[in-house]
């Protein structure tokens, strides 16, 4: 098995290569004026919002590379995590920068979040955990947030004499931290904890409401997979944002699925292991061009997910489900839930 980290666009949908940003920690710091991170700037966010009072600061926020003490609410905010923004969004203030999504624009792309963006596009410094540190130094942010990345502690080390930086959540594996420690992590950082309360509590009550509506789900096991050449497909785990999702609902993983997974938070396997895939619901993320690929593949075919009709094929994009259940954030959550629902009531 093999660990892709990485919010698959499927090869189907022709993904693009990853461009390689790394820049020199030498040439960053001189970018940067010399600045240590240590030096806080008060004042309003990017987006002219001032909730975030001093009165919340100092604050000390816990993460995997050791603990950050943030003593002024800051005025410029880069996000490195895949979908970090969006909590940062939802919580009133613009990030300066960030990274790309797979040649997917992290601003004025996805339904949930372009609104929020306004009329300022934010720099992009990188794509997935390769960071542009020139780039990231010349936009003098007070505060880097890192938590759905993978981040090294090389990286988190140069980039800590740029600004304060909030690495991954500790505890879990990286890309697998739960959406609400993440959206804790970003309130906290902005001052603006208890307004991050209030949106997972909002998030909640929403899969709830799906919940008690579908008391039928509580138990049933769920797969989710990407095919991404014939033959081949991706297994994600069920620490990954998009069973996090189907886990809020009600579903479950199979001992098997756990089991085939282990710790790896992406496994690439054979069309020869389709039997790590059956479940109660088996969903399928890609194009349309994927979707008859499985169907056309005589071993998927003789599966009892797709002989029973139980498989879901959601595209990435068009609409935007498989984007939405890949970030699974407090502003992904409630188009997703939207888009996902009617089709598994679908299924009988």
């Amino acid at each position: 098995m093999t660990v892709r980290p990485r919010p698959a666009l499927t090869k189907f949908a022709g993904a693009v290569p990853r461009v390689a940003l790394a820049a020199a920690a030498a040439l960053a710091l001189t970018a940067c004026g010399g600045g240590d991170g240590d030096s806080d700037k008060a004042g309003t966010t990017a987006s002219g919002d001032t909730s975030a009072t001093s009165g919340a600061f100092p604050v000390t926020v816990e993460h995997k590379y050791g603990s950050t003490t943030i003593s002024a609410a800051p005025k410029k905010v880069v996000t490195l995590g895949l979908s970090d923004q969006d909590a940062v969004l939802a919580l009133g203030v613009t990030p300066v920068g960030a990274v790309d999504w797979f040649k997917e624009q992290p601003y004025g792309k996805w339904p949930w979040a372009k609104d929020k963006w306004g009329s300022k596009a934010p720099q992009v410094v990188g794509e997935r955990d390769e960071y542009n540190m020139e780039k990231i130094a010349a936009l003098k942010p007070d505060l880097i947030i890192a938590q759905y990345s993978g981040m090294k502690k090389e990286q988190y080390e140069t980039l800590s004499k740029i600004a304060k930086v909030v690495a991954q959540p500790k505890g879990a594996e990286d890309y697998q931290a739960d959406w609400q420690v993440m959206t804790r992590q970003i309130g906290k950082s902005l001052g603006k904890e208890a307004e991050a309360g209030k949106l997972i509590a909002g998030i909640d009550e929403r899969f709830k409401a799906v919940r008690d509506k579908h008391p039928e789900w509580k138990g049933k096991t769920v797969a989710v997979g990407e095919p991404y050449e014939p033959g081949k497909f991706s297994a994600f785990s069920p620490n990954d944002p998009k069973l996090k999702f189907f886990a809020g609902m009600g579903f479950g993983t199979s001992e098997g699925y756990r089991t085939a997974l282990g710790k790896e938070n992406i496994a690439d396997l054979s069309s020869e292991r389709l039997d790590v895939m059956e479940a109660d619901r088996t969903v399928w993320l890609g194009t349309a061009e994927t979707e008859q690929a499985m169907k056309a593949d005589p071993l998927y075919a003789k599966t009892k997910v797709s002989q029973e009709k139980r498989d879901l094929f959601l595209p990435y994009n068009d609409p935007d489900i498989g984007a939405a259940l890949s970030f699974n954030t407090v502003l992904s959550i409630p188009y997703a839930i939207d888009q996902v629902v009617p089709k598994l009531e679908a299924i009988k």
